[in-house]
């Protein structure tokens, strides 16, 4: 996993999604889901061989990329392809929920 920052945002995200599908974690350290959900996500993303990358952002030290993307509760993760953001979503999420997202956006 890729540690994103205000400043990398751009390269680390925008600009590879042009090449692969970029997930983006916004997490904190003190958020228990957060704690639960990374694992999942690192694991899910790792058996698809670098056809997705997955990169983390620490809202606490990167707010301005938060507020971009008007985030207000965590973990919020987002999928980009090509630049832009494809799909999304807000809280903590089973494997089965997270492989299906991450399926769906390896099928687009």
């Amino acid at each position: 996993m890729n540690v994103v920052t205000d400043k990398t945002f751009q390269t680390q995200v925008l600009d590879r999604s042009e090449s692969v599908p970029v997930i983006v974690d916004l997490w904190a350290a003190w958020c228990g889901p957060c704690r639960v959900l990374t694992p999942i996500l690192e694991k899910v993303v790792g058996e698809t061989g670098g056809s997705v990358e997955l990169g983390a952002l620490d809202v606490d030290k990167n707010p301005h990329t938060a507020r971009a993307f008007g985030v207000r509760s965590i973990p919020s993760v987002f999928a980009f392809k090509d630049g832009k953001v494809v799909d999304s979503f807000v809280g903590a999420r089973s494997e089965r929920a997270v492989r299906k997202f991450v399926t769906k956006l390896t099928s687009r």
